[in-house]
This record gives structure tokens, C-alpha cells and sequence, in this order.
């Protein structure tokens, strides 16, 4: 396949399944990149005089499917700070090997990116390695501590997509009310993570049977529910854009959609792991499965599902949080929350769309035109003329998880040693090939 790191000066994608719902796209096609734009796309776009070129690689895309390359609106790629778990490098390089063009990437940094200068600073760190593009997330509040606002027009102006205090909820009405309005004065998306922190003060995994079974202080699904409820009114009274990080809870998929129905403009993102597993994946006391919020119950998942299928929730966000083995092999209640998610988006959601319980192209939008709307960002598209940000996929390669294939600097999954099909051939950003399977990074 392609080399990495460099325009293919002729790519031509043949008789590929090609999925693209901005452009109403389902079909097999050819696709035809030159120089890092799509020149052609559509039946016979690849002709014989096109294959013959000295310069042409062909790729035959016989039961491959070829997507607009995804779009992560959460993912915590620890630098500056704890580049021991991950840095932008490491985290660039898996989020290109899971399909993804563009990352945003959230402010619990250490420092905290709450100023001009760090939100600077990663960007020109991320465009020295190449690979797909680093939007930054700045601070909702200085700290992260809930009181001072940030200098929301210098995150703005140096390239922050958004602001939120995720890992850290704005629980103060006051302070979230007056950051609506103030957020709104810049067109900056509010990304709040929902958990009124009094209610889940020592908690270690949702609040239900599994948790009196291992004897651990519950998570209640009202903590995330008074939060978002909360909100939605401020985002009502100050008209100012709201977007709920990571929701989890069949109470919150019900508030945003009345919110929705009332022209409120909210929006939400799920992960792939409130979609597939439930809270009985903590049995055996298993601190890959300790995240925040917490992995809830069956009738939360299925709410997110539906939610997700009707467009109650907008997007897919991975939530990619890495944290090494000081953090998670440890006692439960000792261990960090989190974990790591670029590079497993596609083999394990395709499952949801194999079961019938999500459309592949409401699946593709989730990943891409709907993430790059709430980041304002313009969304990787499959039409003649686009610069080539594109994800080739072997929906029916199956594989066992094996650590060392992991780009990733960090481990932490419980998807490690399970079998999994589906797979990433080859990630293209800002028209460069940054990924091809069975090779190296980006560099």
C-alpha cells in the first residue's frame, strides 16, 4: 500500500464500498486521489487510462468499505505532563490506526491547557509530528477549579475548538451560567461532564445490584441527571451552544431529548464502551472497566442505542484515556478511571451495526459529519474536490486484541485478547496517508 507519511501522487480506491451520508452516499464505487485531493469519485472513475499511469497504486476494495476518516470530539492525550501514559506522538499515531483525521484533545493536562500559550504549544507539537490534526479543548474554569473563568477569546484565538473541565464538573450554577453567556460571545461550544460530585463522593462504579454484590460505594444515575437537567435550562435562558460529554444514563438521554424537541441547543456524544458493556463488567473487581462515568446497566445501554440511532445523541466520542500500569494494576478503589479507545472504534461498533441496533450510516455520520459540527471543524467527505481524509476498512477481518499491535503508549482495555473483527487498512489526513495496517506510525 501507500507510504506512509507523504501524498500518494495517484491512489485509486476500486470497486469500494464507499459510505457517506453528508453526500448521501452507498455504493460501490472507485475513488480516485491525486496528490492528496479526491479528483474523481463514482462507477468507472478509476479508468483504464488512470490504472495504467506509472504512478498509480491500486487498491482493490472487494468487501472493504471506504469512509470519510472519523472525527473524536474527547480523547485525553496527556501532554504536557504525564507523558509517561501518553504524549501526542503516541496518541496521534493511534488515532490514525483507529481511522481518525482530527482529535480533539481535552485540557486535564497537567499543567492544565486553561491559556494561550499551552493550547499554542500542542498544536505546533502535533503539526511537527504530522498525522492527523490536534484541536484543542481549553479549560472552562483557571485550574479546572470550578471558580475562575478562562480568557475564552485567547483559547479561541489559538485554536481552542471548545471549553469544558472534563474530569471535573462546573457545578456551580453561577459559574456555568455566566460561562454560557460568556462562551457564547465567541461561538465556543460549552462541553460539560455531568456528575454532581456530592452525590459521588467515594463512589467506585455505578450504584446498582453489581455494586452491592462487590461491596463498592455506588455511582447513582441521578448524579449525571441533576447536572445535565441544570444545564439545559442555563442553555435555554443565556442561548448559548451545550454539549453533554460522555452521557451514560437512560435519565439524561431522556432530558436532552425533551431539550432537543424544544429547540434547545444541546448536543451529547456517547462512547463505545457505554454502548457495549454494562456495570457486570466489573465483576472480578476488573480496573480495566473502572471508568468515569461509570459503565451502567442494560436499560441504560439500550436507551443509548436508541438515542443514538434516532440522533438524540449526536456523536461517538472515545474518551481515550490512558493511564499505565502504576494506575490500573492496583486495588479497585485505588485505580485511575478510564480507558483507552482510538483504536478500537471500528471493531467494536460494527458489532452494534452486525446486530441490527445501529444503521452503518448513522454510525459514519456519528463518527464524522456530526462531531465536526458541535467542534466547528470542516468534516472529512467522500466527493470529487475534497482534500483526501479518508479511513479504508476490512469490516470482516477478524483478530485477537494483542497489546503490542496497540499504538498507544498505555493498555488499559478489557477488550485485550478478545477476538474482534474488523479492522483499519489505511487512514488518510489532510490528504497524506498516515496509517497503513501492518506498518509504522505517523511520523
Amino acid at each position: 500500500m501507500a507510504a506512509i507519511g507523504s501524498p500518494p501522487p495517484l491512489l485509486l480506491f476500486v470497486g469500494v464500498r464507499a459510505v457517506d451520508p453528508a453526500q448521501q452516499l452507498d455504493d460501490v464505487i472507485d475513488v480516485v486521489v491525486e496528490d492528496g485531493v479526491i479528483t474523481r469519485a463514482g462507477r468507472g472513475a478509476a479508468t483504464d487510462e488512470l490504472r495504467r499511469a506509472d504512478r498509480a497504486e491500486l487498491i482493490q476494495g472487494d468487501g472493504l468499505l471506504l469512509l470519510p476518516a472519523f472525527v473524536d470530539l474527547h480523547a485525553h492525550l496527556r501532554e504536557p505532563g504525564q507523558e509517561y501514559k501518553e504524549d501526542i506522538a503516541s496518541g496521534l499515531a493511534a488515532a490514525a490506526a483507529g481511522g481518525f483525521a482530527h482529535v480533539c484533545a481535552m485540557p486535564n493536562t497537567r499543567p492544565v491547557n486553561d491559556t494561550r500559550s499551552i493550547t499554542e504549544a500542542m498544536i505546533a507539537r502535533a503539526r511537527a509530528i504530522g498525522g492527523p490534526a490536534l484541536h484543542p479543548i481549553g479549560a472552562i474554569t483557571m485550574g479546572q477549579k470550578g471558580t475562575e473563568l478562562t480568557e475564552m477569546a485567547d483559547l479561541k484565538d489559538a485554536g481552542a475548538v471548545g471549553v469544558s473541565d472534563d474530569g471535573r464538573c462546573v457545578t456551580s450554577s453561577s459559574v456555568m451560567r455566566r460561562a454560557l453567556e460568556y462562551a457564547k460571545t465567541f461561538d465556543l461550544t460549552i462541553i460539560q461532564h455531568a456528575e454532581d460530585h456530592a452525590l459521588t463522593d467515594g463512589a467506585q462504579m455505578h450504584e446498582g445490584a453489581i455494586s452491592t454484590r462487590l461491596g463498592l460505594r455506588g455511582w447513582p444515575r441521578v448524579a449525571e441527571d441533576i447536572i445535565v437537567a441544570r444545564d439545559v435550562l442555563l442553555a435555554e435562558a443565556t442561548g448559548a451552544r451545550y454539549h453533554v460529554a460522555h452521557i451514560s444514563s437512560l435519565g439524561a438521554v431522556r432530558i436532552l431529548r425533551e431539550a432537543k424537541a424544544r429547540g434547545i441547543a444541546v448536543t451529547a456524544e456517547v462512547t463505545p464502551h457505554h454502548l457495549t458493556l454494562t456495570d457486570a463488567a466489573v465483576l472480578g473487581y476488573d480496573t480495566a472497566c473502572k471508568v468515569n462515568p461509570p459503565l451502567r446497566e442494560q436499560a441504560d445501554v439500550d436507551a443509548l442505542r436508541e438515542a443514538l440511532a434516532d440522533g438524540t445523541i449526536d456523536a461517538v466520542a472515545t474518551d481515550h484515556a490512558p493511564h499505565s500500569t502504576l494506575e490500573k494494576d492496583c486495588e479497585f478503589a485505588e485505580a485511575s478511571p478510564g480507558l483507552i479507545g482510538l483504536e478500537l472504534v471500528v471493531p467494536v461498533l460494527l458489532d452494534l451495526v452486525r446486530q441490527g441496533a445501529l444503521p452503518l450510516g448513522r454510525l459514519v455520520d456519528a463518527l464524522t459529519r456530526a462531531p465536526a459540527r458541535i467542534a466547528r471543524l470542516e468534516a472529512p467527505t467522500i466527493k470529487a474536490g475534497a482534500r483526501a481524509e479518508l479511513c479504508l476498512v476490512d469490516p470482516n477481518l477478524s483478530f485477537v486484541l494483542d497489546p503490542a499491535r496497540l499504538r498507544s503508549k498505555s493498555k488499559n482495555t478489557p477488550f485485550l485478547g478478545r477476538q474482534l473483527t474488523g479492522r483499519v487498512k489505511m487512514t488518510l489526513a489532510s490528504g497524506r496517508v498516515v496509517f497503513v495496517d501492518g506498518e509504522g506510525a505517523a511520523t
